[in-house]
């Protein structure tokens, strides 16, 4: 784990250090799984972050200010989360066209997530196609 993104999980309570460490794992593993051998971890904006060179970043965070959840943030000028509003509908909960919102108390929809994931991450190869490929 990149230091000061190991630093930031330090300052998240335990229980959501947890659910974050899930989502990082995830990210990691749809990456290999995508044969994504070179994923950069690190903080942008105070927020850990991944970028693969065929992707588009993803930020995940927690803000005190919403205590009950956290998000997955994309870039806002890709169509990645258009796209996951057309595949998913209302498995997940948008923040415009920029995040992904997840409630704490509720289960990860991890096969639905991971196939979002799977887009960003490739998502420069996948620009170009109909709904990226999905």
């Amino acid at each position: 784990m990149d230091a000061r993104v190991k630093q930031k999980f330090t300052t998240y309570p335990a229980a959501v250090a947890m659910i974050l460490d899930e989502v990082r794992t995830l990210i990691f593993q749809v990456a290999k799984e995508q044969g994504i051998t070179e994923l950069e971890e690190t903080l942008k904006w105070g927020e850990p972050s991944y970028i693969s060179k065929t992707g588009s970043t993803i930020r995940f965070d927690y803000k005190d200010k919403a205590p009950q959840q956290f998000c997955i943030y994309f870039n806002c000028n890709t169509t990645l989360v258009e796209t996951f509003k057309e595949l998913y509908g209302d498995t997940f909960v948008y923040q415009g066209n920029r995040a992904l919102v997840f409630e704490l108390q509720h289960a990860l929809p991890i096969t639905a997530l991971a196939h979002c994931l799977s887009l960003a991450l490739r998502y420069k190869k996948i620009k170009h196609l109909p709904m990226l490929g999905a």
